[in-house]
């Protein structure tokens, strides 16, 4: 018989479950078929933790939904969507929330170089004063087999894209987030010379209508799990290259390094576009796991994103998607 060990993340906190069963007890409920009950109460004593404080005080955003984008799931809890990241500036584990209060994400630059005739650094609160923002409803699948899907607030990156005007020998952009070892535990602790964090994508994909650069997140700016104040979303693409936190966006003539593919070039590779059809060398990606719930599903290619994206590839070149 295979067993099974639930790890530490997964358990329910102690205050957690006394709150539930005393709320519980005196409402008279112990002992009754009460589950509709106990799961309303799951999600408020989840809610009012608030993650550490990371869900409270963030600023509201007044977006308009852009209903192009339409899902074929029910949208994320946001508790649940915001206890489960990774961020390994931070920390290995899924509880980023537990490691973030000392990160900063005001006054936050954001610099744009590289093959452009006009080259830009602006603070994110006046760069989101010159490009509207909008609400998306996209899919997001990790990696690890684990999916969710979320409402970004934020912009097409082909609207930044076209500010900066790239030159015609750019064919590249490559993205950088922060380095800051007195702020992000594992950069100070781990012993990979290779942070900051650093990700691409070719021009074509960047210019590509579902890029987007998410500036929020339910209706709230980013927490800083989810890459506060500024992040990449291509949500055709295998989480990790979404990345966070984005300091710096360089436009080059040539394929630039990415984080994962130098660190374990035989796992990760520069596209990570999603199929079903090939597995991670060890593991398969066949079907994947919807966050907050216990259902499973068949991964779809290109994360269901095929219309918008399969002209950008070659379905039968299998580097396309390592």
């Amino acid at each position: 018989m295979q067993s099974y060990k639930l790890p530490t993340s997964e358990l329910t906190a102690e205050e957690v479950f006394r709150t539930r069963r005393t709320l519980l007890k005196a409402l008279g409920f112990l002992g009754l078929n009460a589950w509709p009950l106990l799961n309303a109460c799951t999600n408020y004593a989840a809610q009012s933790r608030d993650l550490n404080g990371t869900l409270v005080n963030l600023k509201q955003l007044h977006a308009p939904r852009n209903g192009s984008y339409r899902l074929d799931r029910p949208l994320t809890d946001q508790a649940e969507a915001a206890a489960y990241t990774n961020f390994y500036e931070f920390t290995h584990s899924k509880e980023v929330w537990r490691r973030v209060d000392r990160f900063l994400t005001r006054p936050w630059e954001l610099k744009i170089t590289g093959l452009v005739k006009k080259p830009l650094t602006i603070s994110v609160d006046e760069l989101l004063k010159l490009i509207p923002q909008e609400e998306r409803h996209y899919r997001f699948r990790c990696v690890e087999t684990w999916s969710m899907a979320v409402p970004w607030i934020g912009f097409p990156l082909s609207a930044l894209i076209k500010r900066v005007e790239p030159l015609s020998s750019a064919t590249h952009i490559s993205f950088i987030s922060f380095l800051r070892r007195d702020q992000a535990p594992e950069q100070k602790r781990s012993s990979v010379e290779l942070w900051p964090y650093h990700e691409g994508l070719t021009l074509a994909e960047g210019m590509n209508d579902l890029s987007f650069m998410a500036t929020g997140l339910y209706g709230h700016e980013l927490a800083k799990q989810h890459g506060a104040p500024i992040r990449l979303v291509a949500p055709w693409k295998y989480g990790f290259k979404s990345i966070k936190s984005v300091v710096e966006i360089v436009f080059t003539d040539r394929q630039p390094a990415t984080f994962w593919n130098a660190m374990i070039p035989n796992e990760y590779g520069f596209w990570a576009n999603i199929n079903p059809a090939i597995p991670h060398p060890r593991w398969s990606q066949a079907e994947e796991s919807l966050l907050g719930s216990n259902e499973r599903r068949k991964t779809l290619l290109y994360n269901g994103y095929t219309d918008q994206v399969g002209g950008l590839y070659n379905l039968k070149d299998r580097q396309y998607f390592y």
